[in-house]
């Protein structure tokens, strides 16, 4: 019987989620939303709720002139405790929209797996601008790369290091 009871609760609340989704669904496919909830679903990891997510959050993607402006407004960057020449980085910040940042969180656990397109991922894809469907495989082919350069610990090599991307040292010379 709890388990009966506990499978009614379950149905109540899928069917509470998915009328609040129905609800939505609208504001994905009309101005000021839908054409950029259409071009963040050509990402992998970002479907149509997750898309309209982003796009209620940002509004205005014109304010980020670069990429670590709009990393700063979604807390996604690390803290960073400076003295002098020292420079030690810690946790993200966390400081900003956590509906975004949950977001994107999420959305960058698609790229545990190896780059690919699958069949829900190109029908997102159909008819949009070559350009856009470009720019999502590269981003996806360089976020998986990321994703398992990070995933492999403190001691596995990145791809591509960068000057810009390693902290100077703080210990003893």
């Amino acid at each position: 019987m709890t388990f009966a009871h506990y499978r009614a609760a379950l149905a109540e609340r899928d069917a509470t989620l998915a009328a609040v989704e129905a609800d939505l669904w609208p504001f994905a496919e009309v101005e000021p939303f839908g054409e950029c909830v259409r071009r963040l679903g050509a990402y992998r990891g970002i479907a149509r709720l997750g898309a309209l997510t982003i796009a209620t959050e940002v509004t205005d993607w014109r304010r980020f002139a670069r990429a670590e402006a709009f990393m700063g407004f979604t807390g996604l960057v690390p803290s960073e405790y400076s003295s002098g020449d020292c420079t030690r980085r810690g946790h993200i910040t966390k400081a900003s929209n956590e509906h975004l940042r949950t977001q994107l969180v999420e959305s960058a656990w698609a790229y545990q797996h190896g780059p690919a397109v699958g069949v829900e991922l190109r029908k997102r894809q159909h008819d949009l601008p070559p350009a856009t469907i470009a720019r999502a495989w590269a981003a996806q082919r360089r976020l998986c790369r990321r994703f398992r350069d990070l995933a492999g610990g403190k001691n596995s090599r990145p791809s591509s290091p960068s000057p810009a991307s390693s902290p100077a040292s703080c210990g003893p010379k």
